[in-house]
């Protein structure tokens, strides 16, 4: 191939000279008379003779081309004439008949240009049948020789899942103890739950403590714009799994590949469905002999086809939620080793303040904590790195070069002050841990409160307590500035799907009752939504509305009259967080809850001392 790169520039260089670099001006034709005439009257110079062509150099400098008689030499015809060529002054230069290479491969170029543009495209396409001819094998990955270095034991916070992924190991390292007593193996272990709970992790640390080849793909990888492809790939990587028994299959992200067959717009008969009906084949294909489990992760369950979660198929459905308190801990511990930490740093308490997070968020969480330690050239990850790196992650890198005009600063301080105000004076709200005025990526500040214990389930006082928080930061507005802002945006885009869950799906509406309207399936783009319409009439859905509506304003109207009865208090905190920014702990915990006089008292003299 460099080969016919280089004939191909070589060329183009080539005709690109022929055409644009300036050429000798062309010759005046004369007769062999007139050329005769001219050296009889001494206005000839020089003549050139190669065969019957005659190049004339006049004495002006000009030249001429003529054509000669042939079988005649330019001395006899001149001599003929009368022309002596000594006393004239006349060179004749005769020169051998040559070959001219511009004036012979210039006619080939464009051929020759063309051909290697033809061979050049010929050899590409043997690459691409060649290509073709490997489309249909599996592009899974084989851990044969190099295991992962993960194992079970760098997984924390789902022990039940690891505990019934041992088994599968057992299984296959074992499989005369379950055959004893007429176990069968199971066939698939389909491990599904929010994106960074752990899932492709526990395929890998079975990989790890397994003593069998491990065969990872992707659900994307099987799906090509040509038909069958897919299906091609399925029969070849259940081939070599079969040849390499016992093994492992891993395929991540199975909802690419495996979602509800004849749904979607424009029919279902694609090449998805075919790819999917292969592996469906290939799975009920195994017997018993067949050491061969298949591992997949979703995470979305709900829009797989039944048919690959029935039994036979996948036998074992793993769910990973997010850790609770006990499970974080864990994970920290686990990303924290072999990393410095500060004396100050409680993983315990950490593992408290990160009520939601996923595995991933606190592996990420304590690699960001280490990369802010080292940017200040500290010698151990300290609290305050690991508090930043949590507000990182739920609101972003700070902004502190985008200053605030001080009348928005007083907006955002009283915006958030009203936040942190509403929730501490609602018993069922969930305590304040930090409120910032501090800009992040998007917002303006925030304020972040957790549980004081992971909870499962979810009251009806719970959610309008937090609704009314959610209201609190407009409330503010409107009650200190007579106006509201763009600032509560978010808050009422949260508030609303909260209130529509608690009527739709929960049945906390007093006007609909105890009612679910909630279909129980998200089918994103799968088509169904477009044929299956509302279970309901549009009667029920203006009183859906109507009961949003009334939760909402309900809400508002708490937020209202706790804010009106402490607005010496949401003076306090508002002033404190344009002076300091940031408050968190027990200075917060002061200004929220502390008696009022003695906190009134305490800001002036300290207001006084700072002046």
């Amino acid at each position: 191939m460099g080969l016919i790169k280089w004939i191909l520039i070589a060329t183009a260089v080539v005709v690109v000279a022929v055409m644009y670099l300036p050429q000798s001006e062309p010759l005046i034709e004369l007769d062999i008379g007139q050329v005769v005439r001219m050296a009889q009257s001494g206005l000839v110079s020089k003549i050139q003779v190669q065969g019957d062509l005659l190049r004339v150099t006049a004495t002006s400098g000009k030249l001429y081309k003529a054509q000669k008689e042939t079988g005649v030499t330019v001395f006899e015809m001149l001599e003929q004439k009368g022309v002596d060529t000594v006393s004239g002054g006349v060179v004749i230069e005769v020169r051998n008949k040559g070959v001219n290479f511009i004036s012979v491969v210039l006619p080939f170029l464009p051929l020759l240009f063309f051909a290697a543009v033809i061979f050049w495209v010929s050899s590409r396409a043997r690459g691409g049948f060649d290509q073709a001819s490997s489309w249909g094998k599996s592009g899974a990955r084989e851990n044969r020789e190099t295991r992962p270095s993960v194992t079970l034991d760098d997984v924390a916070g789902v022990d039940e899942a690891k505990q019934e992924l041992m088994e599968i190991v057992e299984f296959l390292q074992h499989p005369d103890k379950f055959a004893r007593l007429g176990a069968k193996i199971p066939r698939g272990v389909l491990l599904a739950g929010p994106p960074g709970t752990g899932k492709t992790l526990l395929s890998r640390a079975v990989a790890g403590e397994a003593d069998a080849p491990f065969f990872s793909i992707t659900g994307s990888e099987f799906v090509e714009m040509f038909v069958g492809v897919g299906a091609s790939r399925v029969r070849d990587l259940f081939k070599k799994a079969r040849q390499a028994a016992p093994s492992i299959i891993f395929i991540d992200e199975i909802d690419a590949v495996g979602r509800h067959r004849g749904t979607g717009i424009g029919g279902g008969h694609d090449e998805r469905e075919q790819t999917l009906n292969q592996i469906l084949s290939e799975m009920d294909g195994f017997d018993e002999r067949t050491n061969v489990i298949v591992l997949a992760a979703t995470n979305r369950p709900d829009v797989l086809d039944p048919a690959l979660l029935r039994p036979g198929r996948f036998d074992r459905r793993i769910v990973l939620p997010l850790p609770d308190a006990k499970g974080r801990e864990a994970i920290l511990k686990i990303h924290s080793k072999g990393k410095p930490l500060a004396k100050n740093v409680d993983l315990s308490i950490l593992a408290k303040q990160t009520y939601g997070f996923s595995g991933a968020d606190l592996a990420n969480l304590v690699n960001e904590g280490a990369i802010l330690a080292a940017r200040q050239d500290e010698e151990t990850i300290g609290l305050a790195d690991l508090e930043e790196s949590i507000d990182r992650i739920l609101a972003g890198p700070a902004r502190k070069s985008r200053g605030f005009k001080p009348k928005e600063k007083k907006i955002v301080a009283y915006h958030e002050a009203g936040h942190a105000l509403v929730a501490a004076y609602l018993p069922e709200a969930d305590p304040v841990h930090k409120v910032t005025i501090v800009p992040r990526s998007g917002i303006g500040g925030y304020t972040r409160t957790f549980p004081e214990e992971d909870r499962d389930l979810w009251s009806k006082g719970q959610f309008e307590a937090m609704l009314a928080m959610m209201m609190g930061g407009q409330a503010a507005e409107e009650l200190v500035f007579g106006d509201i802002t763009t600032g509560a945006s978010n808050d009422l885009l949260n508030a609303s799907r909260v209130a529509r869950k608690m009527v739709t799906e929960y049945g906390m509406s007093v006007g609909l009752g105890p009612r679910s309207f909630h279909t129980g399936q998200e089918m994103v783009f799968l088509g169904k939504e477009l044929a299956q319409g509302h279970e309901y009439s549009d009667a029920v859905a203006e009183k859906i509305d109507t009961e949003i509506g009334a939760l909402l304003n309900s809400a508002r109207t708490t937020a209202d009259e706790i804010l009106s009865e402490h607005r010496e208090r949401l003076n306090l905190l508002a002033n404190k967080l344009v002076e300091e920014e940031s408050l968190e702990g027990a200075a917060l915990r002061e200004l929220l809850l502390g008696p009022i006089e003695e906190l009134s008292e305490k800001l002036s003299n300290e207001a006084v001392m700072a002046a």
